[in-house]
């Protein structure tokens, strides 16, 4: 028998914490002095402890943690339990991870508004072009949406041109072009190369028109692109033009940094 702090100790928990598991009757004693009242505990009861606080930390309430240790729950059950709530959590961080990087992106965009510089912007014809690649369909233009929908093509498209033994002769270029009528806000997000043969297997081959295009530079990560693309579509508005919802990345410089990323941001527009 060990009294109620070496207990503790041992647990890892706090007095307090083992007398109200007492007080509910989830952890009672081994033998309690009917004099002082001093409480002891079985080494034995240290796996009960265990499971008690394991099952806590998956978010359940003692009530719920009671019938699950009364149950008898096996060391087996637990660790199945444990890794299910280990992936939630994991994945959760990687939400939360996102929705702040998103957070942060939208401050730098507001931020911008404040003028203190303003990024050269040029307007140029580019000629149609032949890419072969894969294509998506993404829920809007935003970057939130298309972010998810493109990341995934890349590694499909440079694994068949891998397969297919043929080099791209230029950068990548993602093209962006609306979607059918019905789908309000959707547009098709390609990932592309620029190659020299027709067809490559396993890929599309994807007429990319040409055209009057506004163009700037965006220096950094992708979770900033929303920022050059607003600037563009006011510039191109504040000129009386239109935009046709067509739109290019040309990937000049694709660090492992992703800050270090150098794009070319293109739409397309009409005087």
């Amino acid at each position: 028998m060990i009294t109620i702090g070496d207990f503790a100790k041992l647990g890892r928990v706090s007095v307090r914490m083992l007398r109200h598991y007492d007080s509910i009757g989830l952890l009672t004693p081994s033998r309690t002095d009917p004099h002082s009242g001093y409480r002891f505990y079985a080494m034995s009861q240290l796996e009960r402890l265990n499971r008690i606080v394991a099952l806590k930390d998956l978010g359940l309430r003692l009530d719920e943690v009671r019938q699950i240790v009364d149950n008898e729950l096996t060391g087996s059950d637990l660790r199945a339990m444990l890794r299910l709530r280990r992936a939630e959590i994991e994945s959760q961080i990687r939400y939360d991870q996102y929705r702040l990087a998103r957070v942060e992106a939208r401050l730098r965009l507001i931020e911008s508004e404040d003028g203190m510089s303003t990024p050269s912007i040029t307007t140029k014809t580019v000629a149609p072009t032949k890419n072969v690649g894969l294509r998506a369909l993404a829920a809007s233009t935003t970057n939130e949406d298309i972010g998810p929908v493109i990341r995934p093509l890349y590694p499909r498209v440079i694994e068949a041109l891998g397969a297919a033994g043929v080099t791209p002769v230029g950068p990548s270029v993602a093209y962006y072009s609306p979607a059918p009528e019905d789908s309000e806000d959707a547009v098709w997000v390609h990932a592309t190369f620029p190659v020299l043969s027709e067809s490559v297997d396993g890929l599309e081959t994807f007429e990319i028109p040409g055209g009057e295009v506004a163009s700037l530079i965006h220096h950094g990560a992708m979770d900033s692109i929303d920022s050059s693309y607003q600037t563009l579509n006011r510039w191109v508005t504040d000129q009386g033009f239109t935009l046709t919802g067509q739109g290019r990345e040309t990937y000049l410089e694709m660090a492992d940094d992703e800050s270090d990323w150098v794009t070319e941001v293109q739409v397309d527009f009409v005087r």
